[in-house]
């Protein structure tokens, strides 16, 4: 026998040994996507539901899409969110679609996940599109940029936009974020610095610098300062290359 009949002996018996151990990990991966799948469907619960969408978009399977396809017209949005961020992060567009569908949508429906105790159709309905902004930035698909954009001033849903915008990291919401930074309400303009130093947008640095003496105070993280945040952004920001 040849020394090069024995090589490509050899190199086939490697083949071989690579081709069936790929095959068991493609098989694993199909099995995991079903329990996954099959966890979507039986786990009501939209926190825990959601958890279940991310570990399906990073397995990359998009043989779960037929599975999860009745989804995209459940009665509870917070569950069609859920389906639709699978669907939009293996890179069907169905699932934009529908979040899209779901932060124009003020009709009626029963009631839902995400409301507290004293519910009513309005409250399930800013919940619902409080909800599906939040999928916008979990996503953090630059196509949706424009749509947040025009939230920054729907007060039902205007307070997650920035947060979903820094999330996107597209430096096209750095100037629409500026002009926020002269919103009326104290908590959208702290919000938009925090999203403004997460972009690293050194070219808000005078806008936020005039907001150093701004003393009203916030609604959430510690009742701080405009300015303090303001102070804190400066320093980071002045700091970057």
């Amino acid at each position: 026998m040849s020394t090069r009949t024995i090589v490509v002996r050899e190199v086939l018996v490697v083949l071989a040994l690579f081709l069936g151990i790929a095959g068991v990990a493609t098989d694993q991966q199909r099995g995991s996507a079903a329990d996954l799948l099959e966890q979507f469907k039986t786990n009501c619960a939209y926190s825990h539901q959601f958890q279940i969408a991310q570990k399906l978009v990073s397995l990359h399977d998009t043989a779960v899409l037929p599975g999860l396809a009745p989804y995209l017209k459940d009665d509870d949005r917070h569950v069609r969110g859920n389906a639709a961020l699978v669907f939009a992060g293996l890179g069907d567009d169905r699932g934009l679609h529908v979040i899209y569908a779901i932060l124009r949508d003020r009709s009626d429906r029963p009631r839902g996940q995400g409301t507290g105790g004293n519910w009513s159709v309005a409250s399930q309905i800013v919940s619902d599109r409080y909800y599906a902004a939040h999928l916008l930035g979990d996503l953090k698909d630059p196509r949706a940029v424009p749509i947040l954009v025009s939230l920054l001033k729907d007060a039902e849903v205007n307070w997650v936009v920035p947060w979903a915008l820094g999330e996107i990291g597209d430096r096209a919401s750095i100037p629409p974020l500026i002009q926020t930074l002269n919103d009326r309400s104290p908590d959208m303009r702290v919000l938009s610095i925090y999203a403004l130093e997460k972009l690293k947008a050194k070219e808000a640095l005078p806008q936020i610098r005039s907001l150093v003496q701004d003393d009203e105070r916030i609604h959430f993280d510690g009742l701080v300062k405009v300015g303090e945040a303001a102070n804190s952004a400066v320093a980071k920001l002045a700091a970057l290359p």
